[in-house]
């Protein structure tokens, strides 16, 4: 009985933990980043939850400012790669090279490792490069490792890839493919500022007026965080509810809607019912609550689906985006069925 109680008094100083290293994590990225609370909260909550992020928006919204602000905070290794038409594969992940061996004089390959072997990414502008260098992080995102010249080479952890991109009707980009979209936890839309809020930009960043941002939480600290994340205890109405909503999504199935039906071209797999839950998990711990809610699933649901989903050719045509189907889920199916 006694460790039990002792178990349940350390899980309660952890929650509280986490929330403190939360705000203080936010402090100081708001420190150069005015506004876009939305996007700061839910951008933590996907590196307390362990997954990639993709930041989407016009050019000149500060979002590799925001990326950068964010490593600032975090006593963790980080690399910014511009994507180019013109990256290779090996520009990212890294080449084998013949070197001669200073005692025995032969020659042998050895791995040059390339700028994806850190804790933190940067992936500038992904879909300016072409599929083949898109799909060169697949393997490091999914697996956290890389492949060489037969050899895997493990990443180090914690491991994450936070990708920005231009909207893909922007000229010159290559759309991600849906399998990459995948595995993203996060699609973030980064949105233009308010009226007060962009005089208070120009008023900072013309003036020079920047704090510096201090580290605020080590990569091992992230680390024991997502584990106590992880043993969040989610109820199996809970559950029910996020794989309602994902299986909500497939136009063939019976759980669709008419409205489904009629727009949608392809709905989520699986890994977005995994996703939901990670999410809300990850948020629930970050707000103070020991359980996971309804809510927080559905808080969590249009970054989670917005880019696992696509509407038809006569969605597009009427103008309904995926973040509407999936707003039209939210509002359709219960939480507490």
């Amino acid at each position: 009985m006694s460790e039990v109680l002792e178990t349940q008094s350390n899980d309660v100083e952890m929650v509280a933990e986490i929330g403190q290293a939360y705000a203080r994590m936010k402090k100081e990225i708001h420190k150069k980043i005015v506004g876009q609370e939305e996007v700061v909260s839910n951008l933590l909550i996907s590196i307390f939850a362990g997954g990639h992020v993709l930041l989407v928006g016009v050019p000149g919204l500060a979002k590799t400012l925001l990326v950068t602000s964010l490593c600032e905070a975090l006593d963790l290794d980080f690399k910014r790669i511009q994507f180019t038409p013109d990256l290779m594969p090996s520009d990212i992940v890294g080449t084998e090279v013949i070197q001669d061996d200073p005692v025995t004089k032969e020659r042998m390959f050895k791995f040059m490792a390339g700028p994806i072997f850190s804790n933190i990414i940067l992936a500038d502008e992904i879909n300016r490069t072409p599929p083949k260098t898109q799909a060169a992080l697949l393997e490091a995102m999914q697996e956290k490792q890389v492949s060489v010249g037969g050899k895997v080479y493990p990443l180090s952890k914690p491991f994450f890839v936070i990708a920005t991109q231009n909207p893909i009707d922007q000229e010159g980009t290559y759309p991600l493919p849906e399998a990459q979209q995948d595995r993203f936890l996060f699609n973030l839309f980064v949105d233009y500022p308010e009226d007060q809020e962009e005089m208070d930009i120009v008023r900072m960043v013309t003036s020079g007026a920047f704090e510096d941002i201090e580290s605020a939480v080590s990569g091992e600290d992230i680390l024991r965080y997502q584990q106590v994340i992880k043993k969040a205890p989610v109820s199996e109405h809970v559950l029910r509810y996020a794989i309602n909503l994902v299986r909500a999504t497939r136009h063939k199935k019976p759980e669709a809607t008419d409205f489904v039906r009629k727009w949608m071209a392809f709905g989520a797999g699986p890994r977005a019912s995994l996703s939901l839950i990670s999410a809300a998990k990850s948020r629930a711990i970050l707000n103070g609550n020991y359980h996971v809610s309804t809510e927080d699933v559905a808080a969590v649901a249009v970054p989670v689906l917005r880019h696992r989903i696509a509407p038809n050719f006569a969605a597009m045509a009427e103008g309904i985006s995926a973040e509407d189907i999936v707003n039209h889920l939210l509002e359709t199916i219960p939480q507490n069925a």
